[in-house]
């Protein structure tokens, strides 16, 4: 097939300290990870046409909308709270098959307020959350601390640091108008969970359930708190210094397992999830699991780059290794699109 492949480049390595950077480029993928993808989706035999997902894209894609079979789609988009899903607006617009959500889809699942809200209708267990669109919003009394606070339209940790988990009022209106001033959106409010924590991806229509992964949290140094953190996710994990700090497939038992694939497979069917994602699971200290967000697309390092990018890491303790992974995201969208 001819496969358009979008994407956004990063420029500069996520910095805890520059939220600057963060807003800008957070993200996106580096140059090097594009190379690889590509070198990979080639090995498939497809003929792959690089499109860089910025201003001009459209006017690549309307171009060349005749002559593309699919889009192989991993933007994040440019500018704005619902950037995730102009990538898939415009091309169902051009009438281009692609993979992955829908635009519906895609803005609902990067605001984490109006997910949360999906996921309560549906009778999926999520924490109680508050949106704040100030630090004078006044906090509603059932949030007890600790709270989180983090951005409500962000991927990759961006916005998610050290400082995220605040211990009284006095800490959370500094940490609400730090983000609310430099991320420029309104940011969600939560209780801090300290239980075990899961990330679990899914592929294809129906969807199979990846190994389900688990970050050991007390192997952090003292200065880095149980969470993934954009310290924990983009220094830590990278320096490889504890091999042994993900743990794929997690120990679970049966009970706690069945939990978390019915909690999956409920979100995919309640937000109408296609073809792939990933899902972060959070449990008290009762080991009760919530929802905490959705990925989609969820970071697709190759190996070569990282062996720490969650998607590749579950499918290859599946035995599946990168290029069977691409294949069959590909094929669970040519299906979709046959039907």
């Amino acid at each position: 097939m001819n496969i358009a492949f979008l994407y956004n480049v990063r420029h500069v390595y996520p910095d805890p300290k520059d939220y600057l950077n963060q807003v800008a480029e957070g993200d996106f993928d580096d140059p090097i990870t594009i190379k690889w993808q590509i070198k990979h989706l080639k090995k498939l035999g497809h003929k792959i046409i690089p499109i860089e997902a910025d201003e001009k894209a459209y006017l690549k894609l309307y171009k060349l909308k005749d002559k593309i079979d699919l889009v192989f789609n991993i933007a994040e988009g440019k500018n704005g709270r619902d950037r995730e899903l102009q990538i898939p607006a415009m091309l169902e617009m051009l009438k281009i098959p692609y993979t992955g959500c829908s635009p519906l889809t895609q803005g609902i699942i990067l605001d984490k307020a109006r997910a949360k809200e999906i996921f309560i209708l549906n009778n999926i267990p999520t924490l109680p959350f508050q949106v704040f669109h100030s630090e004078y919003d006044e906090l509603k009394k059932e949030l007890k601390f600790p709270l989180f606070v983090k951005p409500v339209s962000e991927g990759s940790s961006m916005g998610i640091t050290n400082n995220s988990v605040v211990n009284n009022l006095t800490e959370l209106k500094k940490r609400v108008k730090k983000l609310i001033s430099n991320f420029k959106e309104a940011v969600i409010v939560e209780p801090f969970l300290t239980g075990r924590e899961f990330s679990i991806a899914l592929v294809g229509n129906p969807p199979k359930i990846l190994p389900i992964i688990e970050p050991n949290h007390n192997l952090l140094p003292k200065k880095y708190l149980p969470f993934d953190s954009l310290e924990v996710k983009w220094i830590f994990e990278e320096e490889g210094a504890n091999a042994d700090y993900l743990v794929c497939p997690a120990i679970v038992d049966k009970k706690l397992r069945d939990k978390l694939h019915k909690i999956c497979l409920d979100v995919w069917e309640a937000l109408e999830i296609d073809d792939w994602c990933r899902i972060d699971i959070r449990c008290d200290e009762k080991n009760n699991p919530y929802v905490l967000e959705v990925n989609s697309p969820p970071g697709m390092i190759p190996p070569e780059v990282s062996m720490t990018s969650y998607f590749p890491l579950a499918a290859r303790t599946a035995g599946i290794d990168y290029e069977g992974l691409l294949k069959k995201i590909i094929e669970s969208a040519v299906k979709r699109y046959k039907k």
